[in-house]
């Protein structure tokens, strides 16, 4: 029994819906061999293009402008930097991280993301800094959220341990959630004074763990569709047996 065109139809647009949904993060490992690496410009790294170091990515359709960096992380038993995660945050990206230390770049997404923003910063001492979500690319069209960085904390004893005593440590996760589509972010006031890590787009948890097929997890529009088109067509093919016994 087939399906009637337009139920076709309808399935394979919500697989493509459910593809485009899918969250995005960047954690800045793999352009550098640890523990080298601080100093190299993540350029296109995360766009079909190179770091500056000649290191290529997945491409993401993610594109900085001048200014981002890749930080070295203390780790246990290795000491490249004055910042570290503790041995905490999301798994496999304890590593490196990236700032901001001559200017305040912004961040371009071409194909677009909805739903929200998340990452984890450490920034114990500056405040003022805010990260701007905008429609359009770089910094352009309608302002879909703004929020300021709060101050982080600094010096746990994670830190004093496996962080190798780093003042920028721990980080902390924020998340800036909005309705419409984004396609650029914009930071304000970061110059040497926040490190971020963990670029998560389409996502209101850092690592997309609200999109990651966990028990509790609530189906996405496009599941539901293809959900009930398999209903559908589980009823038709039922109707089509029993007026066959007829």
């Amino acid at each position: 029994m087939k399906l009637p065109r337009l139920a076709v139809a309808l399935a394979f647009s919500a697989v493509a819906m459910s593809s485009q949904a899918a969250p995005i993060t960047l954690n800045f490992e793999g352009i550098e061999n640890y523990p080298n690496g601080t100093g190299t410009l993540i350029n296109q790294y995360y766009n079909g293009g190179t770091a500056s170091n000649g290191a290529s990515g997945a491409n993401y359709g993610v594109s900085f402008s001048a200014g981002a960096t890749l930080l070295c992380l203390n780790a246990s038993g290795m000491i490249c930097s004055n910042t570290s995660k503790g041995g905490l945050g999301v798994p496999g990206s304890e590593f490196y991280a990236m700032f901001f230390p001559n200017q305040n770049p912004i961040m371009n997404v071409d194909a677009g993301f909805d739903t929200g923003f998340s990452f984890s910063y450490s920034s114990p001492f500056s405040s003022g800094q805010t990260v701007n979500i905008y429609s359009g690319l770089n910094g352009t069209g309608s302002l879909l959220a703004s929020m300021a960085l709060p101050v982080t904390d600094t010096g746990s004893a994670a830190c004093r341990t496996t962080g190798g005593g780093a003042q920028y440590c721990p980080f902390s996760d924020l998340s800036i959630a909005f309705a419409g589509t984004a396609r650029s972010v914009q930071f304000s006031g970061a110059i040497n004074a926040s490190v971020f890590d963990d670029f998560t787009f389409g996502s209101t948890v850092v690592g997309g763990g609200d999109s990651g097929g966990g028990e509790n997890e609530v189906p996405e529009p496009a599941s539901i569709a293809l959900l009930g088109l398999g209903m559908l067509g589980m009823a038709r093919s039922r109707r089509a047996r029993g007026s066959r016994k007829d």
